[in-house]
């Protein structure tokens, strides 16, 4: 027991150190070919000089780390499978009569770790980081970039509205007149705006128009209102008028931002804020059910790693096995694209379309290890 112990540490020392190198290669290289889009993107643009470029492509670093984590995992653990099978180190521990399952314990619990830490201390730091980072890429790179972009520059938000029936709800669009992520500490602003509040059955009561709302704690303020009840062709003019709302400028950007910029912490309570707000949260779910996946995902690429390459050297075929784990690690990767799609469309259920793939990864490197011990 002691033997098996001791070796399993030594193997997991071996595997993190593996990991860690890869994870540093890969966030580099593929932060360098984003610095270098950065460049151009912020060619012909002089107020995007290259410190900004660099403290862009530098806040995006973490994410970018934490999407490689994976397969980092998967590539360090392959390399240094490989290492201790050309060096017979595993062949030698079969034959004092451990087992493989016995010292991959260490490397799988290391993998386990990882993912834990990326999603509950790095995710936050993550988060932060590349919310800073889109709002500079926003302000500086982009060109009719947020908000203003959808649906021809307006904005539409739905939000519960229980002034006239219980159940009813308020449908707002209008032009943002100050752009999300300029200055939040003011009031949020649109012109040409419409609300119509709907019954809790989507029966329509009544139609505002204003050339100018303002959002402020609690209120939508409303200015020179044209009211049009259910029916009526005839308007009746309101100098102003306050509509209740759980809104902020805050939750507006953050609901039109990418669920990547919010915590793995922040996600659960503003998921339910958007529900409450009538916006859909189900991108928002599905990075939440992402995040849940990740130490499975993460323990999976590990035994991934060793099924395709404890193979000893001598049998021949190495080198066909390690490219057919890149391989299933690329294939573990298309598929979690396209089962997020499906969530994200709302064709599969979110926690199916979140765990499918990698659920698949986990029993897919279980069968290699048990027909390698077996073997």
């Amino acid at each position: 027991m002691t033997l098996a112990r001791t070796f399993s540490l030594y193997i997991a020392r071996r595997f993190l150190t593996a990991a860690l190198i890869m994870l540093l290669a890969l966030t580099l290289l593929v932060s360098l070919f984003d610095f270098v889009e950065l460049l151009r993107r912020a060619a012909g643009r002089p107020e995007a000089g290259f410190g900004l470029v660099a403290s862009i492509a530098l806040l995006r670093t973490p994410f970018i780390a934490l999407q490689l984590l994976p397969f980092a995992i998967l590539l360090g653990g392959m390399l240094a499978f490989w290492r201790l099978a050309r060096t017979s180190e595993l062949i030698v521990a079969r034959a004092a009569g451990i087992s493989a399952f016995a010292f991959l314990a260490g490397p799988v619990l290391v993998a386990l770790l990882c993912g834990v830490v990326a999603v509950s201390a790095i995710s936050p730091i993550s988060s932060a980081m590349l919310s800073r980072a889109e709002r500079l890429d926003a302000s500086f790179l982009r060109a009719g970039g947020g908000v203003t972009a959808l649906a021809g520059g307006r904005l539409w938000l739905r939000q519960a509205d229980r002034g006239l029936e219980p159940g009813g709800v308020a449908i707002l669009t209008g032009r943002p007149a100050r752009l999300l992520g300029a200055d939040l500490s003011t009031d949020f602003i649109m012109t040409e705006v419409t609300v119509w509040r709907l019954s809790a059955l989507d029966q329509p009561l009544q139609r505002l128009e204003a050339p100018r709302a303002r959002l402020v704690p609690g209120n939508w303020l409303l200015e020179d209102v044209a009211m049009f009840q259910s029916g009526r062709h005839q308007s009746t003019l309101i100098p102003s008028l306050p509509l209740p709302t759980i809104l902020t400028p805050d939750r507006i950007e953050d609901s039109v931002a990418s669920p990547d910029t919010l915590s793995f912490w922040a996600l659960p309570g503003f998921i339910e804020l958007l529900e409450q707000s009538g916006f859909s949260a189900l991108r928002h779910r599905l990075q939440f059910h992402s995040m849940l996946t990740m130490p499975i995902l993460a323990v999976a690429m590990a035994l991934l790693a060793a099924g395709f390459s404890m193979r000893h050297s001598r049998q021949g075929g190495a080198a066909r096995a390690i490219a057919t784990g890149v391989a299933a690690g690329f294939s573990l990767y298309v598929l979690d694209r396209v089962t997020g799609e499906f969530g994200e469309a709302g064709s599969l259920p979110v926690w199916l379309a979140a765990w499918a793939p990698t659920a698949t990864g986990l029993l897919l490197s279980l069968a290699l290890l048990l027909h390698l011990e077996e073997g």
